[in-house]
This record gives C-alpha cells, structure tokens and sequence, in this order.
C-alpha cells in the first residue's frame, strides 16, 4: 500500500506522486483509487488500490540505481531481431515489465538503431513513450530538469 505524497513508477505511463486516494464508483462497484500525478506530460491516472501490485506499481528506484541506468545507456547494445515486428513485441514486453534497466535498454537499442535507419512509425512512438517512462523517473529520483535528463540521454547513448 502507498500513500499520499510516495514517488512511484506506473509501467507504459511513467513516473509520478500519489496525490489523493479516492473512493469512486465505476461500473456500479465503489473502490479505492490512487490518483497518480505524472508531471512528465502533466497527466493524472487513476490506478485502482487494489491491482496496483498486478498492474506493476513500484516505488522509484534509489540515486545509486540511475548510476547503473546510466552504465547501462553506455554499454553495447542488446541483439536484436532484424524483423522490425517481432523486435517491436520484444521491446513492448521490455516496457511492460516496469523495470528501468529494461526500459533503458529498449531507450538505449532504438536510439542507436534511429541513428543508422529509418525507425517505423511504431517504433518512434515506442521511443518516445520508452524516453518519456525513462526520463520521467530519473527527473523525480535526481530532481533535475526533463531537457536536463533528455539531454544526459543524448550525450550518454
């Protein structure tokens, strides 16, 4: 359980602070909701209390963990299938998981690939929801600006 005011990951939307917890009716069914405030886009959710574990909500990560996100942004980049079709399924399943180091390396892989060739229109989307989760989280773990984060992204890939 959270509360109001904790920093948390919601996966494929970003990062954002729990700014109420509410009880709504939806469908004839009254529950309990955290209101999530995504500053990145300014967007607000609503993710029900219940299923906040199954929908994959997590606190952010520790400042120490962006120094191996980082590490990761350097590193080689990951084998990829030359089909852009299965890579894409691949790198959605990378996204799902909620977990940094696999939204870095899908960053971190699709950057590099964009800078060779052409990316499809769905992988740019993909990219750029990839970089929003990404620089969304790191924007509330180290307080910095998003130009700040995306430009460190740039320079580090």
């Amino acid at each position: 359980m959270f509360d109001i005011g904790d920093k948390v990951v919601y996966p494929m939307h970003g990062a954002g602070i729990i700014e109420k917890i509410e009880e709504k009716e939806v469908l004839g069914e009254t529950r309990s909701y955290y209101i999530l405030h995504i500053p990145y886009g300014n967007m607000q959710v609503m993710v029900p209390v219940g299923s906040a574990d199954q929908a994959g909500v997590r606190p952010i990560v520790s400042p120490d963990k962006i120094e191996e996100v980082y590490d990761l942004l350097r590193a080689a980049s990951s084998e990829m299938d030359e089909n852009w079709n299965r890579r894409f399924r691949e790198n959605m399943e990378l996204l799902k998981s909620g977990d940094i180091a696999c939204v870095a390396e899908v960053v971190r892989n699709l950057m590099r690939v964009e800078r060779v060739k052409k990316l499809s229109t769905g992988e740019k989307k993909m990219l750029a929801n990839a970089k929003q989760i990404l620089v969304s989280e790191i924007v509330l773990v180290l307080g910095l600006s998003e130009e700040d984060v995306e430009e460190i992204l740039e320079d580090t890939v």
